[in-house]
């Protein structure tokens, strides 16, 4: 049974319960389509069973390795973009003591990202500390050639092989790649890498509950086993209810659409833990390269409250009326910490001492909804009892879904992005890339005008 909720009453009134209804026969029909792999991008369906179909030779794999990375490494170097690295830190970020990186006492290593961006002062930095610490790496790329990732893999290779070795860094590099092709299918082959695979038939957005996401997160210390099994909690709930009032993730589905008819045009996630902060990041990729295309898609967009409540919060509650907004609720938090009395109270806070901070926390969230309604603002709410392998799995597999539907009912391919190419044939012609002479010839004259 699964044990995330959702909420939509603080947007009946902007939308009506008939609105969200009348999305049952499609989102039914839609739902057939991904299940009979008949619908937009068929090819990149195999998400959709990859919860209960992680075999355990596989499981047992990702842990043995992760053990021995973790024997080994002080720091573990996550190499990718987009959706090879954010599904893992959205994860790892969730479940992570926050100043983890100040602990070495849980023996886990330091999970750092590199191949996400290509900042000369992110890498010259990181470097600097790989010099002090041991680490090992993965390099997560179907191709082998992405620009970001490419280019950080080439940098840390060498780095890798002057500190240990050619051949003992050879063991401190893990590819995951394609099974039988492309360049880092080639060098993990041609050097003895270790390896794992990213199907060929899911994308990179979705890759989460692949080695993609369970290598990182396993190798963080968390349980990949629970997170699969919240995952397939949610699977297993879709199955078998296929009414809107009984499945949270056909509501979610119907209700942003009714809110995107109604002219609202920007869903803004907001967490009241910061320990949330990348599953927006992930979320918002998730959506807008699905939906984002043909000049359609609710444009995503994050905060996290009550520390955005001081600078986005404004514009929240009196700012454009085309936004609504989805709250992460969680229940109970893993620690407690009550507010002490202070005799003077020159600060005017008595009055909450003795209460629990999440209490506190949680009476912001109630107000601040309350507040932006008010205002306006639609609010949707998804409520988690608390930030666990099990809550993340089964809210993975839920966005994962909605999505999925969502995609289809703006009649778009959730599966593809196509837009993403027009930066990167900009960028291969600046750069002076062989076979770009032409682009690059148009794109001079153009800056010279």
């Amino acid at each position: 049974m699964i044990d995330l909720k959702f909420d939509y009453n603080n947007a009946i009134g902007v939308i009506s319960q008939k609105e969200v209804l009348g999305f049952q026969n499609e989102i039914i029909n839609h739902y057939k389509s991904l299940k009979d792999k008949t619908g937009k991008g068929s090819d990149f369906l195999g998400w959709i069973d990859l919860p209960d179909e992680v075999d355990n030779a596989l499981i047992n794999r990702i842990e043995r390795i992760a053990a021995e990375i973790r024997s080994k490494s002080r720091i573990f170097v996550v190499v990718g973009i987009g959706g090879s690295y954010l599904g893992a830190r959205a994860v790892i970020e969730s479940l992570s003591n926050s100043f983890s990186h100040l602990n070495s006492k849980d023996g886990n290593p330091v999970i750092v990202y590199a191949g996400q961006n290509i900042s000369e002062d992110y890498m010259v930095e990181l470097l600097k500390v790989l010099d002090t610490f041991d680490y090992s790496l993965t390099v997560i790329s179907k191709s082998g050639t992405t620009t970001e990732p490419a280019v950080a893999f080439r940098i840390l290779k060498i780095h890798l092989e002057n500190k240990y070795g050619k051949e003992a860094a050879k063991t401190r590099i893990i590819a995951i790649t394609d099974k039988q092709r492309g360049a880092l299918k080639q060098l993990a082959d041609q050097e003895g890498y270790e390896t794992f695979v990213v199907p060929d038939d899911v994308g990179g957005r979705y890759s989460i509950l692949t080695p993609v996401g369970l290598l990182p997160i396993a190798i963080a210390g968390f349980n990949i086993g629970e997170l699969l099994g919240g995952a397939t909690k949610m699977k297993t709930h879709i199955e078998s209810s296929p009414n809107i009032e009984d499945n949270p993730v056909w509501a979610y589905a119907a209700v942003r659409n009714a809110l995107y008819n109604a002219g609202k045009t920007i869903e803004i996630t907001v967490n009241y833990e910061p320990k949330l902060f990348y599953i927006t990041e992930w979320w918002k990729q998730l959506f807008g390269e699905s939906e984002g295309k043909e000049n359609k898609g609710v444009f995503p967009a994050g905060v996290g409250f009550t520390t955005d409540l001081h600078s986005m919060g404004q514009y929240i509650q009196d700012g454009l009326r085309n936004i609504f907004e989805t709250v992460i609720s969680v229940e109970k938090p893993h620690n407690e910490l009550k507010v002490p009395l202070d005799e003077k109270n020159l600060d005017g806070l008595n009055y909450i001492a003795g209460k629990q901070l999440h209490e506190v926390n949680h009476m912001a969230e109630t107000g601040t909804t309350l507040a932006h309604v008010d205002g306006g603002v639609p609010n949707l709410r998804i409520t988690i009892p608390e930030i666990s392998e099990d809550t993340l799995g089964q809210l993975i597999y839920f966005y994962e879904m909605a999505c999925a539907v969502s995609g289809y009912i703006l009649r778009v391919n959730p599966f593809d992005q196509p837009g993403v190419e027009a930066y990167k044939k900009n960028m291969f012609a600046l750069l002076g890339k062989p076979g770009f002479e032409k682009e690059t010839k148009a794109i001079y004259s153009r800056l010279s005008d």
